[in-house]
């Protein structure tokens, strides 16, 4: 394995990571989906009222990889930490990057007393069901995602 660096985002990281979202989208079949701007992302992370935090993955000298999170609050479980993305680019998948980053999260949810994590995959990504398994994830079905959206702001 090379070696990988694991630590806390910070503002100037806010550009590549934003470039690995949009990889993300490519890879997830959605590449339009992706409306947020740079800005947006970086003051949600780092502006007056920071709403989400993320961890990078370091590694050939740069941010091969990312996992961002944000709180959630269920009323049957308790505050839990809700992992939005964990994204490894295509070169370095399947070298251990993305298990560092999901064990650091662990450390993360534990240390800030959650009650748990929650995360999405996409029923046909294969590679990531077997991934979280490997923690025992539980893997609901059933539920269906839902969402009401907004026209960005000119």
């Amino acid at each position: 394995m090379q070696d990988i660096t694991i630590r806390r985002a910070i503002k100037d990281d806010c550009p590549r990571l934003f470039e690995l979202i949009k990889e993300l989208a490519e890879f997830e079949r959605a590449p339009d989906e992706v409306t947020v701007g740079l800005d947006h992302f970086t003051d949600a992370g780092f502006g007056i009222n920071p709403v989400w935090w993320a961890f990078v993955a370091e590694c050939d000298g740069g941010v091969q990889g990312f996992a961002l999170y944000y709180v959630r609050y269920s009323t049957w479980k308790g505050r839990r930490m809700y992992l939005e993305d964990l994204i490894v680019t295509q070169k370095m998948r399947g070298k251990g990057m993305g298990k560092l980053l999901f064990d650091r999260l662990l450390v993360e949810a534990r240390e800030k007393n959650f009650h748990g994590m929650t995360w999405q995959v996409l029923d046909w990504n294969e590679p990531a069901i077997a991934f979280y398994k490997k923690y025992n994830a539980v893997i609901e079905s059933g539920w269906m995602n839902c969402a009401v959206n907004f026209q960005k702001p000119g």
